[in-house]
C-alpha cells in the first residue's frame, strides 16, 4: 500500500497545527503545560535563521510585486509568496508556544513544533546530563545503537538515559525505538536540575559544564 496518503494527511495535519500554534502564539499562550511543570525553550539556535527567510521572502514579494507586469501571475504569485511567509511564521510560533515539558512527577516531554512529540514518563528515566552534541543536519535521526537525536540548529544539549526502550512517531508517520534520547534545550542546566530533582528529590552537581 503506498504511503503517499498517509504522508499526505501527516503534512496537513502539521500544517493545520502549525496555523493553530500561530494564532496561540499572537495570544501569548502555550500548549497543554501543566500546572507545576517546567516549559523548557528550544528555540534559540533557529529564531535568525527563520527571521531571516521571513525577510528574503517578503522582499521577493515586494520585488515581483514590481517587476511582474501580468495581473493574473502576480496575483498567483503574491498568494503564494505571503502564504509561504505565514508557513515560517507558523513554524516558528508551533516551536514557541509547544516547548519541552519537565513535569511535576519527573515526567518529560520533548517535542519540536507540530512535527514531533514524545512523552516520556518517569519510571523510563535513569539519569540526565548536560552534553552539548553536534549531530548531522536532520531533525530527527536514530542510530544504529538506539540513540535519538532532536536536534535544532545542528545541535543537542541534554542527554537522558532510559530504563527501557521507548516508541516515537517521526514527523512523516514511521515510528522507531529509542534507548537514549538527545535533544536541545536553550537552557540545559535548568532543564537537567528540574528533571534530575522531580525525579529523585536532588538537585545534579551545577558545576558540571556542557561539553
Amino acid at each position: 500500500m503506498s504511503r503517499v496518503p498517509l504522508i499526505a494527511r501527516q503534512l496537513l495535519r502539521h500544517e493545520a497545527r502549525a496555523l493553530h500554534s500561530l494564532g496561540m502564539w499572537a495570544l501569548r499562550r502555550r500548549h497543554q503545560i501543566p500546572e507545576g511543570a517546567l516549559a523548557v525553550a528550544y528555540t534559540g539556535p533557529q529564531t535568525a535563521m527563520l527571521y531571516g527567510m521571513v525577510f528574503v521572502s517578503v522582499i521577493e514579494t515586494v520585488a515581483l510585486a514590481l517587476l511582474v507586469p501580468w495581473p493574473v501571475v502576480h496575483a498567483i504569485t503574491l498568494v503564494v509568496d505571503v502564504y509561504g511567509v505565514v508557513l515560517v511564521l507558523a513554524l516558528h510560533a508551533a516551536c514557541v508556544v509547544r516547548p519541552h515539558v519537565v513535569g511535576s512527577d519527573g515526567s518529560l516531554r520533548i517535542r519540536y513544533g507540530a512535527l514531533f512529540d514524545l512523552r516520556v514518563p518517569a519510571a523510563a528515566i535513569a539519569a540526565a546530563r548536560v552534553d552539548r552534541r553536534y549531530p548531522d543536519a536532520r531533525l530527527v535521526r536514530l542510530g544504529p545503537d538506539g540513540v535519538l537525536d532532536l536536534a535544532v540548529g545542528g545541535q543537542t544539549t541534554v542527554t537522558v538515559e532510559l530504563t527501557e526502550p521507548v516508541t516515537f512517531v517521526r514527523p512523516l508517520g514511521r515510528r522507531g525505538v529509542a534507548r537514549t534520547l538527545r535533544f536541545h534545550a536553550d537552557d540545559p542546566r535548568e532543564a537537567v536540575a528540574v528533571l534530575t530533582r522531580a525525579r529523585t528529590g536532588v538537585a545534579p552537581d551545577s558545576s558540571a559544564a556542557p561539553r
